[in-house]
Protein backbone atom coordinates (compact mmCIF):
# COMPACT_ATOMS: atom_id res chain seq x y z
CA UNK A 1 0.00 0.00 0.00
CA UNK A 2 1.30 3.29 -1.26
CA UNK A 3 2.26 5.26 2.55
CA UNK A 4 2.13 8.87 2.87
CA UNK A 5 5.63 9.37 2.33
CA UNK A 6 5.42 8.58 -1.36
CA UNK A 7 6.31 5.28 -1.27
CA UNK A 8 4.27 2.65 -3.91
CA UNK A 9 1.59 0.64 -2.78
CA UNK A 10 1.40 -3.17 -4.21
CA UNK A 11 -1.28 -3.84 -6.84
CA UNK A 12 -2.98 -7.65 -6.50
CA UNK A 13 -2.43 -7.80 -10.15
CA UNK A 14 0.90 -8.39 -11.62
CA UNK A 15 2.74 -5.62 -13.68
CA UNK A 16 5.71 -4.85 -15.73
CA UNK A 17 6.11 -0.96 -15.13
CA UNK A 18 7.80 0.92 -12.47
CA UNK A 19 5.11 1.69 -9.64
CA UNK A 20 5.81 5.29 -7.89
CA UNK A 21 4.33 7.05 -5.59
CA UNK A 22 2.79 10.76 -5.87
CA UNK A 23 6.29 12.44 -4.78
CA UNK A 24 8.38 10.11 -7.21
CA UNK A 25 6.16 11.53 -10.08
CA UNK A 26 7.88 11.98 -12.86
CA UNK A 27 7.73 12.00 -16.89
CA UNK A 28 7.12 9.19 -19.13
CA UNK A 29 5.67 8.56 -22.36
CA UNK A 30 2.02 7.33 -20.32
CA UNK A 31 1.08 8.22 -16.86
CA UNK A 32 -1.04 6.19 -15.22
CA UNK A 33 -2.55 8.02 -12.40
CA UNK A 34 -4.44 5.50 -9.76
CA UNK A 35 -6.03 5.57 -6.63
CA UNK A 36 -8.59 7.47 -4.81
CA UNK A 37 -6.72 10.57 -3.15
CA UNK A 38 -7.77 13.53 -6.31
CA UNK A 39 -5.07 15.77 -4.04
CA UNK A 40 -2.70 13.51 -4.44
CA UNK A 41 -3.10 12.78 -7.85
CA UNK A 42 -3.33 16.69 -8.81
CA UNK A 43 -0.05 16.98 -6.91
CA UNK A 44 1.90 14.25 -8.87
CA UNK A 45 0.33 15.42 -12.15
CA UNK A 46 1.85 19.19 -11.44
CA UNK A 47 4.90 17.62 -10.88
CA UNK A 48 4.94 16.09 -13.78
CA UNK A 49 4.13 19.22 -15.98
CA UNK A 50 6.31 21.42 -13.80
CA UNK A 51 9.30 18.82 -14.64
CA UNK A 52 8.64 19.16 -18.63
CA UNK A 53 8.15 22.65 -18.31
CA UNK A 54 11.53 23.25 -16.82
CA UNK A 55 12.86 21.08 -19.42
CA UNK A 56 11.22 23.14 -22.34
CA UNK A 57 9.24 26.06 -21.63
CA UNK A 58 7.52 25.87 -25.17
CA UNK A 59 5.63 22.48 -23.71
CA UNK A 60 2.17 22.51 -24.73
CA UNK A 61 -0.64 21.02 -22.64
CA UNK A 62 -3.91 19.67 -23.86
CA UNK A 63 -6.77 18.64 -21.37
CA UNK A 64 -9.27 16.20 -22.40
CA UNK A 65 -12.24 14.42 -20.49
CA UNK A 66 -12.56 11.35 -20.86
CA UNK A 67 -16.12 11.54 -20.10
CA UNK A 68 -16.89 13.38 -23.37
CA UNK A 69 -14.14 11.91 -25.44
CA UNK A 70 -14.63 11.38 -29.02
CA UNK A 71 -13.02 9.59 -31.73
CA UNK A 72 -9.67 10.72 -33.13
CA UNK A 73 -9.59 13.38 -30.65
CA UNK A 74 -6.32 11.91 -29.16
CA UNK A 75 -4.54 10.93 -32.58
CA UNK A 76 -5.00 14.63 -33.25
CA UNK A 77 -3.95 16.26 -30.13
CA UNK A 78 -0.86 13.69 -30.24
CA UNK A 79 0.68 14.07 -33.80
CA UNK A 80 3.95 15.20 -34.29
CA UNK A 81 4.21 18.71 -34.33
CA UNK A 82 5.72 20.81 -37.48
CA UNK A 83 8.05 22.74 -34.60
CA UNK A 84 8.51 19.60 -32.43
CA UNK A 85 7.47 21.12 -29.37
CA UNK A 86 7.00 18.10 -26.66
CA UNK A 87 3.55 17.52 -25.67
CA UNK A 88 1.20 17.14 -22.79
CA UNK A 89 -1.99 16.02 -22.46
CA UNK A 90 -3.85 15.12 -19.27
CA UNK A 91 -6.99 13.00 -19.56
CA UNK A 92 -9.10 13.05 -16.81
CA UNK A 93 -11.81 10.44 -15.43
CA UNK A 94 -10.88 7.76 -17.38
CA UNK A 95 -12.58 5.53 -14.85
CA UNK A 96 -16.08 6.93 -16.94
CA UNK A 97 -14.16 7.22 -20.22
CA UNK A 98 -16.46 6.35 -23.21
CA UNK A 99 -15.64 3.30 -25.58
CA UNK A 100 -14.23 5.18 -28.32
CA UNK A 101 -11.48 6.58 -25.63
CA UNK A 102 -10.56 2.95 -24.96
CA UNK A 103 -10.49 2.30 -28.47
CA UNK A 104 -7.87 4.92 -29.02
CA UNK A 105 -5.93 4.73 -26.21
CA UNK A 106 -5.06 0.85 -26.81
CA UNK A 107 -4.10 1.61 -30.22
CA UNK A 108 -1.94 4.88 -29.27
CA UNK A 109 -0.22 2.50 -26.32
CA UNK A 110 1.35 0.14 -29.44
CA UNK A 111 3.42 3.10 -31.21
CA UNK A 112 3.16 5.98 -28.41
CA UNK A 113 4.46 9.34 -29.86
CA UNK A 114 8.19 9.99 -28.28
CA UNK A 115 7.61 13.85 -28.07
CA UNK A 116 4.17 13.32 -26.16
CA UNK A 117 3.61 12.96 -22.36
CA UNK A 118 0.07 10.93 -21.91
CA UNK A 119 -1.04 11.50 -17.96
CA UNK A 120 -3.96 9.22 -17.57
CA UNK A 121 -6.00 9.99 -14.36
CA UNK A 122 -8.25 6.77 -13.29
CA UNK A 123 -9.80 6.98 -9.88
CA UNK A 124 -10.84 3.49 -9.27
CA UNK A 125 -13.68 1.23 -10.54
CA UNK A 126 -13.91 -1.39 -13.33
CA UNK A 127 -14.45 1.03 -16.34
CA UNK A 128 -11.23 1.43 -18.35
CA UNK A 129 -9.75 -1.73 -17.17
CA UNK A 130 -8.68 -2.88 -20.42
CA UNK A 131 -6.26 0.47 -20.39
CA UNK A 132 -5.05 -0.10 -16.74
CA UNK A 133 -4.23 -3.69 -17.72
CA UNK A 134 -2.57 -3.15 -21.36
CA UNK A 135 -0.33 -0.39 -19.73
CA UNK A 136 0.99 -2.56 -16.57
CA UNK A 137 1.77 -4.87 -18.85
CA UNK A 138 4.71 -2.94 -20.40
CA UNK A 139 2.69 -1.02 -23.11
CA UNK A 140 3.60 2.47 -23.96
CA UNK A 141 6.79 1.88 -21.77
CA UNK A 142 4.65 3.89 -19.58
CA UNK A 143 4.47 4.10 -15.13
CA UNK A 144 2.22 3.99 -12.98
CA UNK A 145 1.38 6.59 -9.94
CA UNK A 146 -0.59 5.70 -6.73
CA UNK A 147 -2.32 7.67 -4.66
CA UNK A 148 -4.16 5.46 -2.23
CA UNK A 149 -5.82 7.48 0.20
CA UNK A 150 -5.15 9.08 3.48
CA UNK A 151 -7.50 6.95 5.76
CA UNK A 152 -5.69 6.11 9.38
CA UNK A 153 -4.50 8.77 11.78
CA UNK A 154 -1.18 7.33 11.35
CA UNK A 155 -1.29 8.05 7.05
CA UNK A 156 -2.44 11.41 8.06
CA UNK A 157 0.34 11.39 10.86
CA UNK A 158 2.89 10.42 8.32
CA UNK A 159 1.88 12.74 5.69
CA UNK A 160 2.08 15.49 7.77
CA UNK A 161 5.87 14.65 8.84
CA UNK A 162 6.39 14.32 5.47
CA UNK A 163 4.99 17.57 4.38
CA UNK A 164 7.07 19.33 7.05
CA UNK A 165 10.22 17.31 6.09
CA UNK A 166 9.72 17.90 2.44
CA UNK A 167 9.48 22.12 3.50
CA UNK A 168 13.09 21.85 5.30
CA UNK A 169 10.76 22.86 8.73
CA UNK A 170 10.75 20.72 11.80
CA UNK A 171 7.58 19.90 14.17
CA UNK A 172 7.07 18.72 16.93
CA UNK A 173 4.85 15.17 17.30
CA UNK A 174 2.22 16.59 19.71
CA UNK A 175 1.94 19.77 16.86
CA UNK A 176 1.60 17.03 14.61
CA UNK A 177 -1.63 15.36 16.60
CA UNK A 178 -3.06 18.16 16.94
CA UNK A 179 -3.05 19.17 12.70
CA UNK A 180 -4.25 15.26 12.61
CA UNK A 181 -7.24 16.08 14.81
CA UNK A 182 -8.16 19.15 13.48
CA UNK A 183 -8.27 17.91 9.96
CA UNK A 184 -8.78 14.38 10.42
CA UNK A 185 -12.05 14.73 7.40
CA UNK A 186 -10.22 16.28 4.78
CA UNK A 187 -6.24 15.09 3.21
CA UNK A 188 -6.24 18.30 1.03
CA UNK A 189 -7.34 20.54 4.18
CA UNK A 190 -4.35 19.06 6.16
CA UNK A 191 -2.23 19.62 3.31
CA UNK A 192 -3.26 23.10 3.37
CA UNK A 193 -3.03 23.77 6.79
CA UNK A 194 1.03 22.34 6.65
CA UNK A 195 1.39 24.43 3.87
CA UNK A 196 -0.09 27.55 5.69
CA UNK A 197 2.00 26.94 9.57
CA UNK A 198 5.38 26.93 7.34
CA UNK A 199 4.48 29.94 5.20
CA UNK A 200 3.18 32.23 7.83
CA UNK A 201 5.59 30.59 10.85
CA UNK A 202 9.37 30.55 11.33
CA UNK A 203 11.10 28.54 13.32
CA UNK A 204 10.55 25.17 14.85
CA UNK A 205 6.59 24.23 14.87
CA UNK A 206 5.17 23.21 18.24
CA UNK A 207 1.96 23.30 19.35
CA UNK A 208 1.40 26.26 20.93
CA UNK A 209 0.99 27.30 16.64
CA UNK A 210 -0.88 24.65 15.87
CA UNK A 211 -3.58 25.89 18.66
CA UNK A 212 -3.07 29.48 17.67
CA UNK A 213 -3.93 28.77 13.77
CA UNK A 214 -6.37 25.71 14.29
CA UNK A 215 -7.51 25.61 17.68
CA UNK A 216 -11.26 26.43 17.06
CA UNK A 217 -11.69 23.79 14.82
CA UNK A 218 -14.70 21.42 15.81
CA UNK A 219 -12.65 18.52 15.42
CA UNK A 220 -9.07 19.76 17.15
CA UNK A 221 -11.94 21.22 20.28
CA UNK A 222 -13.66 17.31 19.97
CA UNK A 223 -10.61 15.74 20.68
CA UNK A 224 -9.14 18.72 23.62
CA UNK A 225 -12.82 18.02 25.62
CA UNK A 226 -11.98 14.20 25.24
CA UNK A 227 -8.43 14.78 26.26
CA UNK A 228 -9.31 16.65 29.48
CA UNK A 229 -12.69 14.13 31.03
CA UNK A 230 -10.18 11.32 29.84
CA UNK A 231 -7.57 12.80 32.31
CA UNK A 232 -9.72 12.46 35.35
CA UNK A 233 -11.20 16.42 35.60
CA UNK A 234 -15.05 16.32 35.33
CA UNK A 235 -15.63 20.40 35.86
CA UNK A 236 -12.88 20.93 33.66
CA UNK A 237 -14.56 18.81 30.69
CA UNK A 238 -18.16 20.23 31.44
CA UNK A 239 -16.90 23.64 30.90
CA UNK A 240 -14.72 22.72 27.62
CA UNK A 241 -17.72 20.56 26.33
CA UNK A 242 -20.05 23.98 26.94
CA UNK A 243 -17.55 26.16 25.07
CA UNK A 244 -17.11 23.47 22.41
CA UNK A 245 -20.84 23.37 21.55
CA UNK A 246 -21.11 27.33 21.99
CA UNK A 247 -18.58 27.62 19.33
CA UNK A 248 -20.64 25.91 16.68
CA UNK A 249 -19.29 22.06 17.56
CA UNK A 250 -21.26 19.38 16.49
CA UNK A 251 -22.30 16.79 19.14
CA UNK A 252 -21.66 13.74 16.88
CA UNK A 253 -17.91 14.52 16.07
CA UNK A 254 -17.61 14.79 19.64
CA UNK A 255 -18.84 11.77 20.52
CA UNK A 256 -16.58 10.19 18.07
CA UNK A 257 -14.12 11.59 19.37
CA UNK A 258 -14.50 9.90 22.85
CA UNK A 259 -14.38 6.37 21.23
CA UNK A 260 -11.73 6.84 19.07
CA UNK A 261 -9.43 7.46 22.12
CA UNK A 262 -11.20 4.87 24.12
CA UNK A 263 -11.54 2.17 21.33
CA UNK A 264 -7.10 2.16 21.97
CA UNK A 265 -7.39 2.43 25.62
CA UNK A 266 -9.29 -0.50 25.44
CA UNK A 267 -7.02 -2.34 23.19
CA UNK A 268 -3.55 -1.50 24.80
CA UNK A 269 -5.08 -2.36 28.40
CA UNK A 270 -3.19 -4.93 30.09
CA UNK A 271 -1.03 -5.63 26.40
CA UNK A 272 2.70 -5.43 27.02
CA UNK A 273 3.95 -5.67 23.83
CA UNK A 274 6.39 -2.89 22.29
CA UNK A 275 4.84 -0.13 20.53
CA UNK A 276 5.72 -0.92 17.32
CA UNK A 277 4.47 -4.18 17.68
CA UNK A 278 0.87 -3.23 18.82
CA UNK A 279 0.13 -0.47 16.34
CA UNK A 280 0.63 -3.35 13.50
CA UNK A 281 -1.63 -5.49 15.25
CA UNK A 282 -4.31 -3.17 16.13
CA UNK A 283 -4.07 -0.59 12.98
CA UNK A 284 -3.21 2.57 15.23
CA UNK A 285 0.14 4.62 15.08
CA UNK A 286 2.91 3.90 17.80
CA UNK A 287 2.59 7.66 19.18
CA UNK A 288 -1.33 6.71 19.49
CA UNK A 289 -0.11 3.56 21.63
CA UNK A 290 1.88 5.43 23.96
CA UNK A 291 -0.71 8.43 24.14
CA UNK A 292 -3.40 5.62 25.14
CA UNK A 293 -1.08 4.23 28.28
CA UNK A 294 -0.54 7.27 29.48
CA UNK A 295 -4.30 7.82 29.38
CA UNK A 296 -5.03 4.91 31.27
CA UNK A 297 -3.31 6.11 34.44
CA UNK A 298 -5.96 5.77 36.79
CA UNK A 299 -8.18 3.88 34.98
CA UNK A 300 -9.29 0.31 35.73
CA UNK A 301 -10.90 -2.69 33.89
CA UNK A 302 -14.48 -1.71 34.76
CA UNK A 303 -14.30 2.14 34.53
CA UNK A 304 -13.06 1.67 30.92
CA UNK A 305 -16.20 -0.76 29.98
CA UNK A 306 -18.69 1.47 31.72
CA UNK A 307 -17.23 4.69 29.73
CA UNK A 308 -17.30 2.56 26.54
CA UNK A 309 -20.88 1.88 27.03
CA UNK A 310 -21.74 5.73 28.16
CA UNK A 311 -20.15 6.36 25.36
CA UNK A 312 -22.09 4.39 22.86
CA UNK A 313 -25.51 5.25 24.26
CA UNK A 314 -24.50 8.90 23.79
CA UNK A 315 -23.36 8.27 20.25
CA UNK A 316 -27.19 6.77 19.72
CA UNK A 317 -29.00 9.48 21.71
CA UNK A 318 -26.98 12.32 19.65
CA UNK A 319 -28.10 10.46 16.33
CA UNK A 320 -31.77 10.60 17.19
CA UNK A 321 -32.20 8.43 19.90
CA UNK A 322 -33.36 11.22 22.48
CA UNK A 323 -34.67 14.37 22.30
CA UNK A 324 -31.78 15.77 24.61
CA UNK A 325 -28.45 15.55 22.77
CA UNK A 326 -26.75 18.33 25.09
CA UNK A 327 -28.03 16.36 28.23
CA UNK A 328 -26.85 12.85 26.43
CA UNK A 329 -23.07 14.84 25.91
CA UNK A 330 -23.01 15.69 29.14
CA UNK A 331 -23.77 12.80 31.06
CA UNK A 332 -21.25 10.81 28.92
CA UNK A 333 -18.50 13.36 29.75
CA UNK A 334 -19.44 13.14 33.52
CA UNK A 335 -19.07 8.74 33.28
CA UNK A 336 -15.67 9.55 31.54
CA UNK A 337 -13.94 12.27 33.30
CA UNK A 338 -15.03 10.06 36.97
CA UNK A 339 -13.00 7.46 34.95
CA UNK A 340 -16.28 5.38 34.67
CA UNK A 341 -17.06 4.80 38.05
CA UNK A 342 -20.35 6.47 37.73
Amino acid sequence: MATTSGRASKVKTSVAIPQLGWREARPATVVLVTGPEEFLAERATTAVRQQLRDADPALEVSDVDATSYAAGQLLTLASPSLFGEPRLIRVSAVEKCTDDFIEDVVSYLEYPDADTTLVLRHSGGVRGKKILDTIRAGAGGGIEIIVDELKSDNDKFEFALAEFDAGGRRITPGAVRGLVAAFSSSGSELAAACQQLMSDTSGDIDERDVDTYYGGRSEATAFRVADIAIAGRPGDALVALRNALESGSDPVPVVAAFASKLRVMARVMGDRRSSAELAGAIGAAPWQIDRARRDLNGWSEGGLATAIVAVADADANVKGATRDSIFALERMVSVVANYGLR
